[in-house]
């Protein structure tokens, strides 16, 4: 497997250690934000995002199913992460590895557990028909921290959805005919922010070289002020004190991430 060179991995060490990163950033601060909307002519809504050289394109899709049991009157969300062999050549191609599936299953609980989605709002007959919501997410380009990049994604191409239109005498979706309707979605935007520990230092918004030297990360996902969902990553522990660093420095880049998103509307 390819991988950042010890050589390097030691100087980029020796660089966090003087608060100091090769791409001029402090150890706190993302890269350049880009983000475009309505990327699909296909999707109910959609999203390419850019974070630094690391780029994800997102699709909102809908249909409508019958709900789960414990949940009869509330839609359902099924969120997904697919890794592209275009995007990384130490990506294959073959059934989800371990990664998809944790990035997947991470945004899912952010969105999930910050009450984002109003999933009363999603039913149309309860206990016989919702609307399923599907969050597909494909990595372009994987210059590390696809995580909080396949995030920022999935909140924005939500926020960006219609629903279409759903004829209820003939009880079928009509894709190409737009109900005008967004989704029911809470004012105050979750994000998931990862923060790593690379040798000594807490680190946000890895490149992939030093994203190749963590040995421990911790995603927290939650709207301002609030943390409603939590991942740890690897298998090496965190102190509390670097526990405690880790909330601090998750909500300030949450702030900073929100209004640097508020001005590229």
């Amino acid at each position: 497997m390819i991988q950042t060179s010890k050589i390097m991995g030691n100087r980029i060490k020796q660089y966090l250690n003087s608060g100091k990163r090769f791409d001029g950033r402090d150890l706190e601060t993302f890269r350049d934000l880009e983000v475009e909307y309505g990327v699909s002519n296909h999707a109910e809504g959609s999203v390419r995002v850019k974070l630094g050289k690391t780029e994800v394109i997102v699709g909102v899709k809908m249909d409508v199913g019958t709900p789960y049991p414990d949940s009869k009157n509330k839609g359902n969300l099924m969120t997904t992460m697919e890794l592209l062999p275009l995007s990384s050549p130490r990506i294959e191609l073959g059934p989800p590895k371990f990664d998809s599936i944790e990035i997947g299953r991470v945004i899912d609980r952010c969105i999930r557990e910050s009450g984002f989605i109003d999933f009363e709002k999603l039913c149309i007959k309860e206990g016989e028909k919702v609307w399923n919501l599907y969050v597909d997410i494909y990595s372009i380009n994987d210059d590390g921290n696809l995580l909080d990049a396949a995030g920022i994604g999935a909140v924005l191409a939500l926020k960006n959805a219609k629903m279409p239109k759903y004829d209820e005498v003939e009880e079928k979706v009509i894709y190409d005919e737009s109900s005008g309707k967004s989704l029911a979605l809470s004012k105050d935007t979750p994000m998931s922010i990862t923060v790593y520990r690379v040798g000594e230092q807490l680190i946000i918004d890895p490149t992939k070289e030093e994203e190749d030297l963590f040995d421990s990360k911790l995603t927290l996902g939650g709207k301002k002020g609030v943390i409603s969902s939590m991942q740890k990553g690897n298998e090496k522990s965190l102190s509390i004190e670097e526990f405690n660093k880790c909330l601090d420095l998750a909500e300030k880049a949450k702030e900073d991430l929100l209004k640097r998103i508020e001005k590229l509307k």
